[in-house]
């Protein structure tokens, strides 16, 4: 009987993970598109400026390409192509290699030359400790995911991270002006709420905590509150003109 409630058990935790990444997988990419339609996917329909530069137009294309990744990934698992899943692992690494360069320069020149990405009033050296922050928490789970890809359950709440880590710049493109206005509020307080759901589904279902996962669901909630507090910081706006000193 024990034997039998340990399987049960085990049968019913996958069914909740695989409901539970189903749900990312969708949810992820339709938030994207709702941030970035306007200026990106279909910016032909909208009257809105062009692409400074040809590196934001790449920038978008290895996101985009990350976001598919994640989906597939989500949806091998789901159908139980463990191994096509695990191979297709080496490609997301080769283009989590991409997107670190093409994600700095992007952010770098965006300090330089200015962006409409910049929310109004909001000193454009500064505000780049925003995105070169999304750049170094995305490696870190990254990272430790690969570490952790023979442990299905801190290696699959790790990638689950990176979508996380990357929600903020779609979350405050969204158009919806009362949202857009709370600033930081908005785009860092959504993905905070969501991370911290997360944990809770997680104890709640297992009736443990990943330490792992939690490790980084800190990490990543208390990388907010460190852009904000260096983003005016005198030596961060030294250290950022330095950087644009390069593009």
């Amino acid at each position: 009987m024990t034997g039998h409630t340990a399987v049960q058990e085990a049968v019913d935790r996958r069914l909740f993970d695989r409901r539970l990444f189903k749900v990312a997988a969708i949810a992820f990419p339709l938030l994207v598109l709702a941030g970035f339609a306007r200026t990106y996917y279909v910016r032909g329909l909208f009257d809105v400026p062009p692409l400074p530069s040809p590196i934001v137009h790449l920038h978008g294309l290895v996101m985009t390409a990350w976001v598919v990744l994640f989906i597939t990934q989500v949806w091998l698992i789901s159908s139980k192509r463990v191994r096509v899943h695990q191979r297709l692992g080496y490609s997301g690494i080769g283009l989590g290699v991409l997107i670190l360069p093409i994600g700095f320069v992007a952010a770098v020149r965006a300090a330089k030359y200015g962006s409409a990405s910049t929310p109004p009033g909001v000193n454009q050296l500064g505000f780049m400790i925003v995105p070169l922050f999304d750049l170094i928490m995305f490696t870190i789970f990254f990272a430790a995911a690969i570490y952790y890809r023979k442990r299905p359950a801190q290696h699959k709440m790790l990638m689950l991270l990176t979508a996380i880590n990357f929600l903020p710049p779609a979350i405050a493109r969204i158009p919806i002006a009362p949202l857009q206005a709370l600033g930081p509020l908005w785009f860092f307080g959504f993905p905070t709420v969501l991370t911290l759901a997360c944990i809770g589904l997680d104890r709640w279902r297992y009736g443990r905590l990943n330490i792992i996962f939690l490790a980084g669901a800190l990490l990543l909630i208390a990388s907010y509150v460190t852009r904000l507090i260096l983003m005016n910081n005198p030596a961060w706006l030294r250290a950022a003109g330095w950087l644009t000193s390069f593009v």
